[in-house]
C-alpha cells in the first residue's frame, strides 16, 4: 500500500483535524496488504490513528484511516447516536459501530450505508439531510453534501484542502508518513 496515497487522501486525519478518511488502494495480494496495514498500524497507533481495510473488491481495497478516540466522541453525540440507532446499529462503542459498518459494506444487498458520513466527520445534520433528501435541498457540494451550515462547511472544506496541499508538499520533499501523523 502506497504511503503516498495515505498522504494524498488522508492528510486531514493525519493532521488531527478530521476523524477519518476513506480511500481505495490497489492491491495484488490480500496477505501482503494485511502485512502492510499491520506495519502501518505499528507506526500510527502510537499517534492515535488506526488504518483498517473495510472492503476488498476487484484488486482494490477500501481503506479507513481514522482516530478511534475522536470517532468515539463523534458517534456519541446525540444526533449521530440517533442516526445510528435509526439505521439499526446497536451502539455500545465506536469499535462495535466500525465492525457493523464493515459488515454492511461487505453485505450490500440494497442501499449503501449513507451513515458512513458519521465516521468521516460529516456533520450529523448533513448526513441526515442526505439520507432524507438526497440531492433535494442540498446547499453546497464539497467533501460532503451540505444541508445545514453552508458557511461553516466552506471553512472546513478550505481547511482540508490547505492541509492536503501542505502535507503533499511535505511528503514530496521526503518527510515520512510517521512524521506527518500528529499525535493528538
Amino acid at each position: 500500500m502506497s504511503e503516498e496515497i495515505i498522504v494524498q487522501y488522508g492528510s486531514p486525519t493525519l493532521a488531527g483535524i478530521k476523524t477519518g478518511n476513506l480511500f481505495t488502494c490497489p492491491f495484488k495480494d490480500r496477505g501482503q496488504t494485511m502485512r502492510e496495514l499491520r506495519r502501518l498500524n505499528r507506526e500510527l497507533v502510537p499517534k492515535g490513528l488506526r488504518v483498517l481495510p473495510l472492503r476488498y473488491s476487484d484488486k482494490r481495497v477500501l481503506v479507513y484511516l481514522y482516530r478511534p478516540d475522536r470517532l468515539e466522541k463523534d458517534l456519541s453525540a446525540a444526533e449521530a447516536a440517533d442516526l445510528l440507532e435509526q439505521a439499526g446499529y446497536k451502539f455500545g462503542n465506536a469499535n462495535q459501530c466500525v465492525v457493523e459498518l464493515i459488515h454492511r459494506l461487505n453485505n450490500l444487498d440494497g442501499e449503501f450505508p449513507h451513515e458512513i458520513g458519521l465516521f468521516l466527520s460529516y456533520p450529523p445534520e448533513d448526513v441526515r439531510g442526505f439520507i432524507e433528501h438526497r440531492e433535494a435541498g442540498c446547499k453546497l457540494i464539497g467533501t460532503w453534501r451540505v444541508y445545514g451550515d453552508e458557511e461553516r462547511a466552506r471553512e472546513i472544506f478550505d481547511k482540508y484542502r490547505r492541509c492536503t496541499e501542505s502535507y503533499c508538499r511535505q511528503w514530496s520533499t521526503g518527510v515520512p508518513l510517521v512524521r506527518l501523523a500528529v499525535a493528538v
